[in-house]
């Protein structure tokens, strides 16, 4: 597949099936209260896979037809916004030395950089935006505001993440490879420290994501190799094949974090110098702590996805043959919403809408709020569970599932 490519139902390689409802496979913690619309048992002689698919494909045919100038002017009005936001937010930190200053420019400051990972970046970098055939907007070239390489994000995310979504040994953000998520998954001694792991993961969460493609192309040599030590293929997952080395991949994770690091801490700074060393101070504590805003408020965001309860996991022996309708179906029943208004959607990057961004990654983010309520409705027809919930639900499922998952 092509780097630029969005990873969707228009791959010709989709082959993942669906899991079944029991809290062993699904990974959730018995006793917990099931969301809205997780619905009965999915009765799999009954659905009509091909019926289920062209249902979806009809709705994402809708919109992709009536992208338009309304679109992109959302898109071009939000970039502005974005940025205004950091200039604004790092003029005021060089008046710093007055508290209220200092707070206004982290609040800015954190603002620019959750719109620009989550609403912008992340989305232009999934192709939503190249239609618009603007070179300034397009997903094989923007960098995006975050120590992790883009073309490292466009590989483990786009084409590996979306592709091979909750699928044991393919996707690997499955727990990041530190924390135990899934009943189904080999309790190790080291599962005891999650709960402390998952609090410094939501602090350095961007250096998390920016080593992300190197550490689980490690880890899956290290399987590779194992398999074959026990007489078995040692194939890499699809995918997986070819590619920078793995030290190659963390030397170009460690010139992005020393790039963000002159901008964050060098540059700006240097700026407020005339200003006195408490301007200084307070340029570098501000983008420090405008880093740790966003790194947590995208991680809550993340996890929220995939790791509440309801939402299953795969095993490889299931994805053999998958149809376009069961490749929808596992994408829905393998994320998960949470609610929260237009101010939710925009400040999460509409990931509160994750099922149907995981149905249509390249349908412009800003349309995911118009066709949910079709989903839904076509989910509900179908016997396909939806799963939706308050932010705070779903945020307190994965917590609780972290906390309970760290024992045997």
């Amino acid at each position: 597949m092509d780097d630029t490519e969005a990873a969707g139902p228009d791959s010709a390689d989709l082959l993942v099936r669906e899991g079944d409802d029991d809290p062993a496979v699904t990974g959730g913690v018995p006793g917990s209260p099931r969301p809205a619309d997780m619905g009965e048992p999915f009765d799999a002689d009954a659905f009509d896979a091909d019926a289920f698919a062209t249902e979806l494909d009809a709705i994402r045919d809708e919109v992709l037809a009536t992208r338009g100038a309304q679109d992109a002017e959302y898109l071009r009005r939000l970039i502005r916004l974005q940025r205004r936001c950091e200039v604004a937010g790092r003029i005021a930190l060089m008046a710093g030395v007055f508290p209220p200053a200092w707070l206004v420019g982290v609040g800015l400051l954190s603002t620019s950089k959750i719109l620009e990972n989550m609403e912008i970046g992340h989305n232009v970098m999934h192709g939503q935006w190249d239609w618009m055939r603007d070179p300034d907007i397009n997903s094989a070239t923007w960098e995006w505001d975050n120590v992790c390489p883009s073309e490292q994000w466009r590989h483990t995310h786009n084409h590996m993440h979306h592709q091979w979504t909750n699928v044991r040994g393919y996707d690997a953000d499955i727990g990041y490879g530190l924390f135990r998520v899934d009943q189904r998954q080999r309790w190790n001694p080291e599962h005891r420290f999650q709960p402390l792991a998952f609090v410094g993961l939501a602090l350095a969460f961007e250096f998390g994501v920016g080593f992300h493609d190197a550490m689980s192309h490690q880890a899956r040599l290290n399987q590779a190799a194992k398999d074959r030590s026990n007489g078995g293929s040692g194939e890499l997952p699809p995918g997986c094949e070819g590619g920078p080395s793995v030290p190659e991949r963390v030397s170009q994770t460690l010139d992005k974090v020393r790039s963000q690091a002159f901008k964050d801490y060098l540059a700006w700074p240097a700026l407020s110098v005339p200003f006195g060393v408490g301007s200084v101070l307070s340029s570098l504590s501000g983008a420090l702590a405008a880093n740790v805003v966003r790194n947590v408020w995208s991680f809550a965001v993340i996890f929220c996805g995939h790791f509440p309860d309801g939402a299953e996991f795969f095993d490889p022996e299931e994805v053999e043959g998958e149809s376009r309708g069961e490749w929808y179906r596992r994408q829905v029943t393998g994320s998960v919403n949470f609610t929260g208004g237009r101010l939710m959607d925009l400040l999460s990057g509409n990931l509160d809408h994750q099922i149907e961004h995981h149905l249509f990654p390249d349908m412009p983010s800003n349309r995911y709020a118009e066709v949910a309520p079709k989903v839904r409705e076509v989910c509900q027809r179908h016997g396909v569970k939806y799963n939706t919930a308050s932010f705070a639900h779903q945020l307190g499922t994965v917590v609780r599932k972290i906390w309970r998952l760290a024992r045997p």
